[in-house]
């Protein structure tokens, strides 16, 4: 391996380029139409959500001392962001209580508060995990199979992942489109069976990437060969064209400083964050490779500056995010290297790439997000949780549902109280044994342990 060093604000980084920066690029195409639809489902400009994209890959990048870990918007805060900014009465007031959610979290992580991801149960992490891995594939089948449906619905993270399900599928059935349905399949039998190919041997183009450039050359090939199958509009990336660097940034109103809604948001926003946060960084470890840990009140602090100069700039909250850094680790990323580059490629891509972005069909994008959610949510995870009996097996299976139904705090909280009755319940059930002694048998037997010791 070609390994290299770099200073990062005093740490010494070691970084595999020919690894981290394919990884960087696959998960800035990955990262950049959740960015779109997490501001779209928390009701904030599309612009915040790149904006805390860039923030999440270059500032909390920098800051964090995770190796594998991905910052960006957080879709588990988007239902917070949606009412606080319809209470508060204007994003400008949100961003306020977004910036002071910011410091409190710094404060969290000086007061090393990043402790408590240590008592998450193992099968809640798992739980986790497999409930992330279902959403992804509920979520990008429409993307996969074409179909048009109005964003808003789509993209609504804000909602459990059943509402509307029954529409959902109706619209499915009755507008597929045969260009994204190829390509997906495509993409999925190309990294499906990478290893057995001889395309295994292109060290530099991990196969999320590549199939992602397949995708648009093949689109490209549709519209010339067979336009029936050429896809355009909806079905590509799309982002908003900015006219000039000053309008990429809102400043939160200060005049708000008073009002108790701010600060009532702003403790929502740093607890929520802080422990979505710390689930998915213990998650991300739990898929890391090299088993490395990361430091939790390190990362706390990160955020915490992530946030602060999120709400100053006019973005929306930032979380490690298990979806983008399980991307990460799976394109073969050794370092924050691919962090930092994604980060940069969202600010890159805003400014003067659009018009190449757009080129990009979201039918790709979403292959490798269903191959990703199906490695978390395999059956052969079910199976080894079911393995270690019902003690594990239902707090995980509990975790889930939960999440599913409801959203990934509750759904977590759900799963440990169970995983907790279990813990007692065991725990009641243990044998006892008292045993009863005569205090004149005890100093009999002290008083040989002391003859013998001195007669030797």
């Amino acid at each position: 391996m070609d390994k290299k060093q770099i200073g990062v604000l005093g740490q010494k980084l070691s970084y595999n380029p020919s690894k981290d920066i394919p990884s960087g690029i696959v998960v800035f195409l990955v990262a950049l139409p959740l960015c779109l639809g997490i501001a779209l489902a928390s009701g904030a400009p599309l612009i915040s959500g790149l904006i805390s994209g860039m923030i999440g890959g270059i500032v909390v990048g920098l800051m964090s001392r995770s190796h594998t870990s991905v910052s960006g918007p957080a879709a588990s805060l988007s239902a917070v962001v949606l009412v606080a900014i319809q209470l508060l009465g204007s994003f400008q007031v949100f961003l306020l209580a977004l910036l002071i959610g910011g410091l409190i979290q710094i404060i969290l992580g000086l007061l090393k508060a990043g402790r408590i991801a240590d008592y998450i149960p193992t099968n809640i992490i798992k739980g986790l995990l497999a409930a992330i891995g279902l959403i992804l594939v509920f979520s990008q089948l429409p993307y996969a199979l074409g179909v048009e449906l109005d964003k808003s619905r789509l993209l609504n993270y804000s909602q459990d992942v059943f509402t509307g399900l029954q529409e959902r599928i109706l619209l499915v059935i009755t507008s597929m489109e045969p260009g994204a349905i190829l390509l997906s399949l495509i993409s999925l039998g190309i990294m499906i069976f990478w290893d057995k190919t001889p395309l295994k041997h292109l060290k530099l183009f991990p196969p999320s990437l590549f199939v992602v450039i397949l995708g648009v050359v093949l689109n490209q090939l549709f519209k010339i060969f067979i336009p029936s199958l050429f896809l355009d509009g909806v079905h590509l990336v799309n982002i908003p064209e900015i006219s000039h660097f000053g309008s990429l940034f809102t400043f939160p109103d200060f005049t708000a400083i008073n009002d108790r809604k701010v600060w009532t948001y702003a403790f929502t926003i740093a607890i929520i964050g802080s422990i979505a946060t710390l689930l998915n960084l213990e998650a991300t470890d739990n898929l890391d490779p090299h088993k490395r840990r990361s430091p939790p009140n390190q990362e706390l602090v990160a955020q915490g500056i992530g946030n602060t100069l999120s709400g100053l700039l006019g973005g929306i909250p930032i979380t490690s995010v298990i979806v983008r850094s399980s991307v990460n680790i799976e394109a073969g990323a050794e370092s924050k290297l691919s962090t930092l580059i994604h980060g940069l490629l969202l600010m890159v891509s805003v400014l003067f790439l659009s018009n190449i972005i757009n080129l990009i069909p979201l039918a790709s994008l979403a292959a490798i997000l269903l191959l990703v959610g199906y490695k978390l949510t395999s059956f052969h995870i079910i199976r080894q949780m079911y393995k270690k009996g019902w003690v594990q097996f239902l707090p995980f299976a509990v975790t889930v549902i939960a999440i599913l139904i409801t959203d990934v705090l509750l759904g977590v909280m759900i799963g440990s109280a169970v995983s907790v009755f279990f813990l007692l319940r065991s725990n009641f059930h243990n044998p006892y044994y008292i045993e009863a002694t005569n205090p004149t048998n005890k100093i009999k037997r002290f008083a040989w342990s002391c003859l013998m010791k001195c007669h030797f």
